[in-house]
């Protein structure tokens, strides 16, 4: 299918599923009105193992050391994504008291303490950068998790997510968030994404470009990768002031080890479809979250299928949450969307 015929209004968005068809998987946004950017939580009531892999050069974490899988912490409750830069870590706050409300946590003799890894990125060239995520964010997020399919798009973490930022954020597309899922013998692999990468985005099975850095003009797709190997200078750079963040979630039995296993891998599902990633300024980050609902058996996929099922989704979320974007204007900036530039590719 083209790019023309994938960003057409009309067109259903490509890929199916959400991280949600995991046994086990609430998902909450909760989106700022007065700027865009916001906070998205993942929650597993009854625990989940938990693994981690940090890509990019410039990361903003909460509690990723205790997932090593030689530390002690076998289960989390929770990750939170979030806007608002290292500013937007104190969403988790709000995400714990949520949980430690409801009696869900590690039983700590002294009260159930939830545990909560998150991971932000940066949104701040997007509105008012005094407006933040905060603790009120994550318990809204909270406050609104479900079992259904999550919202895609300008929503949660992904609400002042911009895509293509090499040659100038003016010259930047709208990311977003985005989500999707595959089943093999039985179980499922899902994925949620916060896309905010400094590369563009591509579509993993075509290679075409689908949003990125646009040309002067503003009317076509510059192509970056293109772009930095003939020799075009891109604009000074802040690290961190990209990132792209997420979560895979599975409802096979794994252990700590297993857990981080898949997280790298789906690191493989960004290096599809975003172009380049894990770069000194991005800070990328992918959790993966194992509910264990669904006994690995005979005919349970082994570690293999559910790698590759990891970086499919991761890959396949990533287009989702650019194709699911909208436009944005700020006072400063008018950020177009995907939908907004279909098939417009500048000459090579």
């Amino acid at each position: 299918m083209s790019a023309a015929a994938l960003l057409s209004p009309s067109a259903p968005l490509p890929y199916s599923g959400a991280i949600t068809d995991v046994a086990g998987i609430e998902v909450g946004h909760h989106t700022d009105p007065r700027r865009p950017t916001g906070s998205t939580v993942v929650i597993a009531r009854d625990g989940a193992v938990a693994g981690v892999d940090v890509r990019g050069a410039a990361p903003g974490t909460r509690e990723t050391d205790l997932l090593a899988p030689g530390n002690f912490v076998q289960q989390v409750h929770a990750i939170l994504l979030a806007g608002g830069s290292a500013w937007g870590l104190a969403a988790a706050d709000g995400v714990v008291r949520w949980l430690e409300e409801r009696g869900v946590g590690l039983d700590v003799r002294f009260g159930r303490l939830p545990i909560v890894p998150g991971a932000v990125l940066f949104d701040l060239p997007m509105g008012d950068a005094r407006i933040r995520p905060d603790a009120a964010s994550g318990y809204a997020a909270c406050d609104a998790a479900s079992t259904a399919a999550p919202a895609e798009g300008n929503v949660g973490a992904g609400a002042g997510a911009l895509v293509g930022k090499l040659f100038g954020v003016p010259h930047a597309m709208k990311g977003g968030i985005g989500t999707a899922s595959v089943k093999v013998g039985g179980v499922t692999v899902g994925a949620l994404i916060a896309c905010n990468p400094l590369g563009d985005v591509v579509h993993p099975d075509t290679g075409e470009l689908l949003a990125g850095a646009r040309t002067d003009d503003g009317t076509a797709l510059r192509d970056t990768r293109r772009s930095l190997l003939r020799g075009d200078v891109p604009r000074p750079l802040l690290a961190g002031t990209n990132t792209t963040i997420g979560v895979i979630a599975t409802d096979a039995v794994l252990t700590k080890v297993q857990a981080q296993r898949l997280a790298t891998v789906a690191h493989d599902g960004l290096a599809r479809a975003i172009n380049p990633v894990h770069t000194m300024s991005d800070g990328d980050t992918l959790f993966t979250l194992a509910t264990g609902r669904v006994p690995l058996g005979e005919e349970a996929p082994g570690m293999t299928v559910l790698s590759v099922m990891a970086a499919e989704v991761a890959a396949q979320a990533v287009v989702r949450a650019v194709l699911a974007a909208r436009a944005v204007t700020t006072a400063e900036l008018a950020i177009p969307a995907a939908r907004d530039l279909p098939g417009r590719r500048a000459a090579a």
